[in-house]
């Protein structure tokens, strides 16, 4: 009978949880439970490549978070137990680990990246690559599995290895991915540009919040020939002392907002802790995240795909949807929330034949189909990259221009409500679906059409909410858009008189 509760590590695409022990309680990646996890990615990879284990080729790397040795040591005993030939990246990116599996070079046939993302210093966890891209949940649960089926057997083993001393290759994977990306902005310039420091008129500064992205502010941008002096927070530090390694959050925005100004910089570019996701800043300190930085990715990619489609998730605004259908002529298909749910969504269109060049979330994760569809912060940066030297060549020094005719609520929250049961999903859909009876008493309140999760309601001209189902948690979550502070709290009164009708939800959030 197994005694780990393997389950409980599935995090939506991901495994993760809590790698340092403290007063919030006990380590649940202990170096048992990693061995473990790499023993069966091993075995699972094998059969999925329906190759021997000892003819695998799987490569590791890991963020800046300070558990991040011994779970990479644990791991790589797990990998290798059975045969498969393991090569250590270090520090790195995960967009990079996927790359391993493409680039010259390398072309492992699996790659895992030790990370949390933006999460606290206390946790990790792995993302997982084959040449195919990312595991989706069921791979995991299928990894999972086998783990719990082979418990005793990977507790005896690891008990056997525990002080054994594992010599991997190294290998300087962040150097040959830095040198594909230099490569893809070089060919991507217009004629007359210097290719060799196509940036060497710019001044550009990284905050890399002390993850594992300040690679990109020697290896990329001083490459190209950018100042990029007032950079900031470029070392490794799993503790993440100065803010959230999050492009999302308002300390990490305005402290790189505030070093664009005082350095009078062309660009600033912040990154979360495994550089999948980033968000930048223009020279007037405009931050470019969020329904911003979509708006600015769609401008890059309909010039090259006319008409064509870009998948979001469920929480972008009124103003984006008309930016890109009304302004820029192309589709906006506006889907779930999850990164993995947006990818997944402009794949399956793609397959139908629609033409989808850009599957982005909010949060920041940007996925170009011309790059494997990989959430890559650091590609992301790239196109922005092209398209400022291509303006410059013109004689336009603001890439906040290319979209300041984008329309933005005055006002976005979100309120987060907790369902107190166990059993939570069909409670909570019954609250969303009964709210569709509820709205029709408003006389300017209406259910927005093509709406994939939860209820969108449009409620003017550029007012909405959208009631939804957090992904994996028992909550409630309410998005909220609207121009002035007396819409909002007349949407929050409304909704707080519906959701009183139900009394396991928590309402203190709606205050």
């Amino acid at each position: 009978m197994s005694k780990i509760n393997w389950s409980k590590l599935i995090s939506g695409t991901d495994i993760r949880g809590k790698a340092v022990e403290t007063e919030n309680g006990p380590i649940e990646l202990s170096n048992q439970v990693v061995y473990g996890i790499g023993d069966s990615f091993s075995k699972w990879l094998a059969e999925k490549k329906d190759k021997k284990l000892n003819d695998l080729t799987i490569a590791v790397g890991h963020d800046s978070r300070i558990s991040a040795q011994r779970l990479k040591n644990a791991l790589l005993k797990g990998l290798s137990h059975n045969g498969a030939k393991v090569y250590d990246a270090g520090l790195a990116s995960t967009p990079a680990m996927f790359m391993a599996t493409v680039l010259a070079g390398h072309q492992y046939d699996g790659a895992i990246m030790i990370t949390a993302s933006h999460l606290p210093y206390d946790k990790n966890g792995f993302k997982f690559f084959s040449r195919e891209g990312g595991l989706e949940k069921e791979d995991i649960k299928n990894i999972l599995d086998l783990a719990a089926q082979s418990e005793a057997e990977i507790r005896e083993n690891y008990q056997k290895e525990e002080d054994k001393v594992l010599k991997a290759e190294k290998i300087d994977l962040i150097s040959d991915y830095c040198n594909h990306l230099k490569s893809i902005i070089r060919d991507e310039l217009k004629e007359g540009i210097d290719k060799d420091k196509p940036l060497a008129a710019s001044k550009i500064i990284v905050d890399a919040g002390n993850g594992a992205g300040g690679f990109f502010a020697d290896k990329i941008l001083k490459e190209l020939g950018a100042e990029i002096e007032g950079s900031q927070f470029l070392e490794a530090d799993g503790y993440f002392p100065n803010h959230p390694p999050n492009p999302e959050d308002k300390e990490a925005i305005e402290s790189i907002k505030q070093a664009v100004i005082e350095n009078d910089a062309d660009l600033g570019i912040i990154f979360d802790t495994d550089v999948d996701r980033a968000a930048v800043v223009d020279s007037n300190g405009q931050a470019i995240n969020r329904n911003k930085l979509i708006a600015l990715a769609s401008k890059i990619v309909l010039e090259d795909y006319p008409g064509s489609t870009i998948v979001t998730d469920s929480v972008t605004s009124v103003g984006l949807n008309k930016f890109i259908e009304d302004k820029l002529g192309g589709v906006h298909h506006r889907f779930k929330r999850g990164y993995k749910n947006v990818i997944n969504e402009a794949k399956r269109l793609e397959s139908e034949g629609q033409t989808v060049p850009l599957a982005i979330e909010t949060s920041g994760h940007a996925a170009f189909k011309e790059n494997y569809f990989l959430d890559d912060g650091a590609y992301m940066v790239a196109k922005v990259l092209i398209k400022m030297a291509n303006l410059k060549a013109q004689g336009i020094n603001n890439i906040g221009v290319l979209i300041s005719d984008l329309e933005e609520a005055e006002i976005k929250e979100e309120y987060r409500m907790n369902i107190k049961l166990e059993d939570f999903q069909e409670y909570g859909q019954d609250i969303i679906n009964n709210l569709k009876n509820y709205i029709k008493v408003f006389a300017n309140w209406e259910v927005a059409p093509r709406n994939y999760q939860g209820i969108r309601v449009n409620c003017g001209d550029k007012d909405w909410f959208l009631l939804r189902m957090s992904l994996h948690d028992p909550v409630l979550v309410l998005n909220v858009e609207c121009d002035d502070k007396s819409k909002l709290e007349y949407i929050k009164a409304e909704l707080r008189k519906y959701l009183a009708n139900y009394d396991k939800v928590e309402l203190e959030n709606l205050q």
